[in-house]
């Protein structure tokens, strides 16, 4: 009984923060995967501040989405079109840029999940290799069956699942290959390194992390949860969830990196490549906890990134969030036509990955920025406005935003 209790007690306690889980699904992808365990590899723990700084300005964000949709009743991008003059211009713009950032992000990361599967089947089977494309249509198949019939409620216990598998995958892993964590601790210490590529990598710490597409889909997941205004505390406790668990994963994925490839000086560019450094130091095991993990990973990423054309639409005309609709299902299947698009590209998934990061780094600014302005309204919030504190948090997060957009472009260029 006393066993069945706590299940029940976990439980309730993981559907109290079901917007947060949801968002850890999207923003804890193969991309967060790759450049968290790249940044490790490469400089150690020396730009761990710039997830913790991320992850930060994600908190700040988050709350702030979640509190104009709960105070007002209405959705992010239908607000900026109601309350600003030239709003309907900025939603657009938005829901442009995030497609086609979230349509790129699908092709890199349904590419890295059939590569993973294609390694794990190799390594189970003696070189056994099944095309990347029958893999790919296989994980298409059964999102598609479950998009079609299931319910948020639904999309959230698996998300919980995932993200649940993909923490645990890593934990394992950072036992099993039992990095030093004297070298770990003395690493983290601030530090910008002074080689190529090294700004870049700050832009994507951010771009995986502090997500553009993170802050209008919380808007859109807490109303989905049917929270009002009553749920203020609840949401921030939500929030302070998911940012937590996006930087204690993060750090978990550099840690392990930090720890075992930057002291052998072993680099990494793909995530792939990560199983074939892991396995001589963790064995055939590791490889297969790190597959099943960044597997989940993946997953956990495409169930948000197939609803965003749907929901962001719902979002901009202020309708009901009907992923069954004629519509819905429509926008669902031609996203799932994308999913294929690495059997077709010679563009490589991780560098799709990359390109799909750098394209949305541009769109931070512009999603900071109104909520700030939103935030502060009279009319809007009433006794609701932001404190002085959140206010100094959405400033930084502001400037933060323009810088790193600044890194993203140079670098891109």
């Amino acid at each position: 009984m006393g066993n069945k209790s706590l299940f029940k007690k976990i439980l309730l306690g993981l559907s109290a923060v079901g917007p947060g889980l949801f968002l850890i699904g999207y923003n804890i992808g193969t991309g967060s995967v790759t450049t968290m365990a790249k940044t490790g590899a490469e400089f150690g723990m020396g730009l761990f501040w710039a997830v913790v700084l991320s992850c930060i300005f994600t908190y700040i964000l988050m709350v702030a989405y979640g509190k104009v949709t709960l105070v007002t009743g209405r959705t992010a991008l239908f607000n900026f079109k109601q309350e600003f003059k030239w709003g309907w211009i900025l939603s657009l713009y938005i829901i442009l840029v995030l497609i086609i950032g979230e349509l790129l992000a699908l092709m890199g990361v349904m590419g890295i999940v059939a590569d993973l599967v294609q390694e794990g089947v190799r390594l189970a089977f003696n070189g056994e290799i099944i095309q990347r494309g029958w893999i790919i249509l296989f994980f298409v198949a059964i999102l598609t069956f479950f998009l079609w019939f299931g319910r948020y409620k639904a999309f959230e216990k698996v998300l919980t699942v995932l993200v649940i598998l993909m923490g645990l995958s890593f934990m394992v892993v950072f036992i099993m290959v039992r990095p030093d964590m004297m070298d770990i601790l003395s690493g983290m210490v601030p530090s910008i390194p002074d080689t190529p590529g090294a700004l870049g990598l700050i832009a994507a710490i951010t771009g995986t992390t502090c997500s553009a597409a993170v802050f209008v889909m919380r808007s859109t997941v807490v109303a989905e949860k049917g929270w009002g205004i009553n749920d203020l505390k609840k949401e921030k406790t939500d929030a302070f969830v998911s940012a937590f668990m996006m930087l204690f994963l993060s750090g978990i994925i550099m840690a392990v990196a930090a720890g075992t490839l930057h002291i052998s000086g072993l680099k990494l560019d793909n995530t792939v490549e990560m199983i074939s450094l892991f396995e001589p130091l963790g064995g055939k095991l590791a490889a297969f906890v790190l597959i099943i993990g960044i597997t989940g990973a993946g997953l956990s990423t495409i169930f948000p990134i197939v609803l965003i054309a749907p929901w962001l639409l719902a979002d901009y005309r202020g309708t009901p969030r009907n992923i069954h609709s004629k519509s819905s299902r429509a926008l669902i299947l031609g996203a799932m036509v994308f999913a294929f698009g690495t059997v077709f590209l010679e563009e490589r998934p991780p560098a799709l990955m990359v390109f799909s990061q750098a394209f949305q780094a541009c769109i931070l600014p512009a999603v900071a920025i109104p909520m700030f302005i939103l935030i502060n309204k009279q009319k809007l919030m009433g006794s609701n406005r932001a404190s002085a504190k959140i206010n100094l948090g959405l400033i930084a997060v502001i400037l933060f935003s323009l810088l790193t957009t600044w890194f993203a472009i140079t670098e891109f260029l």
